[in-house]
């Protein structure tokens, strides 16, 4: 029993690593033109989990790493917490039905997820009055779902390595 906990907690710690890393991905600076084609690695690496370990990262994960991804861009307080919130809520529903999918499909379901992701980013900027109707908001779920075969085996590799679930 002991080692169980033990156990838990070091695969929060990896958990809490690689969320951490996604978000200095998000935060460091590209050049302009290349800005619209960022995956959004913080929606990879939560539904990764989410999907992977729902009982150990779920919606209050991604309200948290939301969160501190507003703070960490500086924009609207709670527009990221919502989106990912309502991203990780998507992805822990229907964690069962997507794990039986191959990862090429996946990667589908992921570009619908973070499409759900930045509808949400836009409409909170609409209701702000910040326009944001061009059509490179779209641009990261295509992107991530791009990079998602190659995120699923890496983190596929750091859960088992790392002992986490």
């Amino acid at each position: 029993m002991i080692g169980r906990v033990g156990q838990q907690g070091h695969g929060r710690v990896v958990v809490i690593i690689t969320l951490a890393i996604s978000l200095v991905l998000m935060a460091i600076p590209l050049p302009e033109w290349a800005e619209p084609y960022r995956p959004d690695w913080l929606a990879l690496v939560l539904v990764y989990w989410c999907l992977a370990t729902p009982n150990l990262v779920g919606v209050g994960t991604g309200w948290i790493v939301g969160l501190t991804l507003d703070v960490l861009q500086g924009g609207l307080l709670g527009q990221n917490a919502l989106a990912k919130t309502v991203l990780a809520f998507l992805a822990v529903t229907f964690h069962l039905r997507i794990r039986m999918f191959p990862v090429w499909q996946q990667a589908f379901v992921v570009a619908v997820l973070v499409g759900v992701n930045q509808a949400l980013l836009i409409w909170a900027h609409g209701v702000l009055g910040i326009y944001s109707g061009t059509w490179e908001m779209w641009l990261p779920a295509a992107t991530s779902m791009l990079m998602w075969p190659w995120v699923f085996v890496v983190l596929r590799d750091v859960r088992r390595y790392g002992g986490v679930g």
